[in-house]
């Protein structure tokens, strides 16, 4: 507790709890589906579950058996005429629906047939009911209705032209998407391609990578993992995602048995409250997803923008919202093959340390440096696990991890003896061999080695095959050759999937979903709170801080004076020495303008200070509402902790050091409500100046616990006061020494010009 007598907020333990506000105990649904819908989650007794925003609790995962798998298929536009785009498509869905079972309904009024098949001139002609209508057609909204009627469940547009093309296009996919919508099928497009219709090998077995991306060339590298030996189950290209989005097929991925890794491409994000949810689903359960998100940059945003139409989202939030949930964002399309080629197939660590074995010491010390500078963990073996490895391998060679063999030996069993040696230790759960090339017939025994040993232990085994030409017997006939060694090119790719691994299944052990404690009923604060808004307009420092002591955030004692009378009177209340600084609703910067002073410690110096403040006010031609006598807070450490809205997510939270140079300093982390008190502390923890908390210099720790618990109560400000507040900016917060709290010095607020659109409020 910050020990503040403002408020009425109270804060519960539970590590996912959304901090509560004086609201009645809310109606909890915990790990119930929604029914089928585009709207947001429903409960049992169909009504919406939203939370205190008005945002979706739980969201439907879309039954997309059918569009995967369907018995019958129509294709409107078919051809075969030699020399026509539609033809080769045609030819390529025919070969589809035999693979799958479907029987296949060419559609176009110039035919009779098509390839031999009878073709009808329209929808309604259909000898039956057709589970997936591929459009062929340069203009698909007409056909949505014809669609409908004929009872189609999903269709597919490839037609470009839209939403990725600028503002008509935007105008023509939204009058698609509402055609959509009132027909009651699920479309998949515009601007899409035949990747979901690609031939997938059947002779694969385990686990499987199933791909979602908004660029099908950019699938190309993971599909082709199939060649590898690594199954592939589904390819959902998404395209501008006038209805069916990434997180439907993130979803519905999520559910199926034999999907074991989730791959993702993802330009823009449609709904940031829907893609949540559907992480949140991977998330509960235990299947990984990884993603590239492209727009990190300036440039890139753009290029997503025009590729597909969407909105890329401010990056960091993005980021933010990915790690909360645990997709794991990776850069590169090599690094999103190998590391969900590794999630899907590993099976759950018993250990976190590594053992690095290597047939060179020069080899083992440079991955070890790069696999610790990554975060890994390469634990000392022990005394009597060395003295051990020491039977096998020459005394001189060190032993202690990374592991020298000095030559892997070739004519005898010596080689295995070592590797079962090092995967036994209890402190071992992943096994990296590094061979930068092929050293035959050194290295055929040693990957024969490795792969015999992969065989008989749950533990991970990984070989970095680093030889540029790769097509060595050891690295094609052997290593891929089993499913149970994951083999890398490269020491970057290894050490980002290994410890995507580890980070994957010690963030699914403890994962509690945030959505299932999320308030739902508005609290006495908020009530508080909506009083003090002023649409479009900047709040005075003293209208911001009763926002806060709304909120139960403790404040300086204070009082807002309108004469140097009165500001003596206040400093004898509030105790000396005083602070005083300008109060009105245009000011952002006081400092600089000379509004503030510090240290005031006589009648004198008040009644001086008043003077000169309201003169510079007047000077500046700066309107005030008073000038604030506020008690002095001997330092600490300052914080910021804030409120922005994202076009995407809504509002979020920020958390960072503070005071004049947080500009400069850019220390900052985000959070994406709702989260809990260990997301909260898990910001803290990405800051770069997180030492400063825990004391230097001789200095104090800070009370992380007050500072934790402002962060959630700003937080549920944000979920309730999202429509009416802006921004928020509390810098800097002084975080005093452990047990005595947290202080908002000084608060910046600004109020919509009318209650915000929330884009992630679907109706059902």
């Amino acid at each position: 507790m910050l020990g503040s007598t403002h408020g009425t907020l109270t804060t519960h333990s539970r590590p996912a709890r959304v901090v509560a506000c004086g609201e009645q105990p809310p109606h909890t649904v915990h790990g119930r589906s929604a029914p089928h819908g585009r709207g947001g989650g429903q409960g049992a007794d169909g009504v919406v579950d939203r939370d205190v925003s008005g945002r979706p609790l739980h969201a439907p995962v879309p039954d997309l058996d059918r569009f995967f798998r369907p018995g019958s298929v129509a294709v409107i536009g078919a051809s075969d005429s030699e020399g026509r785009p539609n033809t080769g498509i045609t030819r390529q869905l025919i070969a589809w629906a035999e693979r799958v079972g479907a029987r296949l309904h060419p559609v176009n009024p110039g035919r009779t047939q098509v390839f031999g098949l009878p073709c009808h001139a329209t929808v309604a002609d259909l000898p039956e009911a057709v589970d997936l209508a591929v459009l062929l057609v340069g203009d698909p909204l007409p056909v949505i209705e014809q669609l409908a009627e004929a009872k189609v469940k999903f269709a597919v547009a490839f037609a470009s032209g839209f939403a990725e093309t600028g503002e008509q296009g935007a105008a023509a996919q939204a009058r698609l998407a509402e055609a959509v919508e009132r027909s009651g099928l699920r479309l998949l497009g515009p601007n899409t391609n035949l990747n979901a219709f690609e031939k997938f090998r059947a002779d694969l077995d385990g686990p499987a990578i199933a791909l979602i991306t908004q660029s099908g060339h950019q699938g190309r590298p993971v599909f082709a993992l199939q060649e590898l030996g690594i199954r592939l189950s589904h390819w959902a290209p998404t395209g501008n995602e006038a209805d069916l989005e990434t997180a439907d097929f993130l979803s519905y991925f999520a559910t199926r048995p034999e999907v074991g890794a989730i791959a993702a491409y993802v330009e823009g994000l449609k709904d940031g409250r829907s893609f949540l949810l559907a992480a949140d689903r991977a998330a509960r359960n235990k299947v990984p997803v990884v993603a590239v998100k492209v727009g990190r940059t300036e440039t890139g945003a753009r290029m997503a923008a025009s590729h597909t139409g969407k909105l890329t989202g401010a990056d960091g939030v993005v980021d933010a919202a990915m790690r909360q949930f645990g997709v794991i964002r990776v850069n590169g399309l090599d690094e999103l093959q190998d590391t969900a080629a590794l999630l899907a197939r590993a099976k759950k660590p018993t250990a976190e340390g590594i053992a690095v074995y290597s047939i060179s010491g020069g080899t083992g010390a440079h991955f070890s440096d790069l696999a610790t500078a990554a975060g890994l963990r390469l634990p000392l073996l022990g005394d009597a696990k060395q003295a051990e490895l020491h039977q096998w391998i020459p005394d001189y060679l060190s032993v202690a991890n990374p592991i020298d063999n000095g030559g892997h030996p070739v004519g005898d069993w010596r080689g295995r003896k070592i590797i079962d040696a090092i995967l036994a230790d209890p402190s071992i759960g992943v096994l990296i061999c590094p061979i930068t090339g092929p050293f035959p017939p050194m290295s055929d025994k040693l990957a024969q080695d490795l792969v015999d040993a992969a065989e008989r232990t749950d533990k991970l085994v990984c070989v970095v095959w680093g030889s540029p030409v790769g097509t060595e017997d050891a690295y094609r006939g052997t290593l891929l050759g089993s499913s149970r060694v994951a083999t890398f090119r490269t020491f970057a790719n290894c050490i980002t999937a290994v410890r995507a691994y580890l980070d994957h299944h010690r963030f699914v052990a403890d994962y509690r979903s945030p959505f299932d404690d999320a308030p739902r009923v508005l609290s006495p604060s908020a009530r508080k709170a909506q009083a003090l808004m002023r649409p479009g307009q900047q709040l005075s420092e003293h209208a911001a801080k009763q926002l806060l002591r709304a909120y139960g955030i403790r404040v300086p004692r204070e009082q807002l004076v309108t004469s140097a009378a009165a500001a003596v009177r206040a400093a004898s209340l509030v105790g000396y020495p005083v602070v005083m600084k300008a109060s009105g609703p245009q000011l952002a910067h006081k400092t600089e303008l000379g509004l503030v002073k510090v240290g005031l410690t006589s009648a004198s110096q008040v009644r001086d200070a008043y003077r000169e403040l309201t003169d510079i006010a007047r000077y500046e031609d700066v309107p005030l509402d008073g000038v604030l006598v506020c008690q002095m807070i001997e330092r600490g450490v300052e914080m910021v902790v804030g409120v922005t809205h994202d076009s995407l997510f809504g509002p979020t939270v920020t958390v960072g050091l503070g005071g004049v140079l947080v500009e400069v300093l850019q220390d900052v982390a985000v959070g994406v409500p709702p989260f809990g008190e260990d997301q909260a502390r898990a910001m803290l923890g990405e800051l770069r100046g997180r030492t400063l908390l825990d004391g230097v210099r001789g200095a104090p720790p800070a009370d992380i616990d007050a500072l934790v618990e402002v962060v959630l109560r700003v937080q549920r400000m944000a979920l309730e006061m999202g429509g009416e507040l802006a921004e928020l900016d509390i810098n800097p917060l002084v975080v005093l020494p452990r047990g005595q709290g947290a202080v908002a010095l000084d608060a910046l607020a600004v109020c919509h010009g009318e209650r915000m659109h929330d884009p992630a409020h679907r109706t059902a």
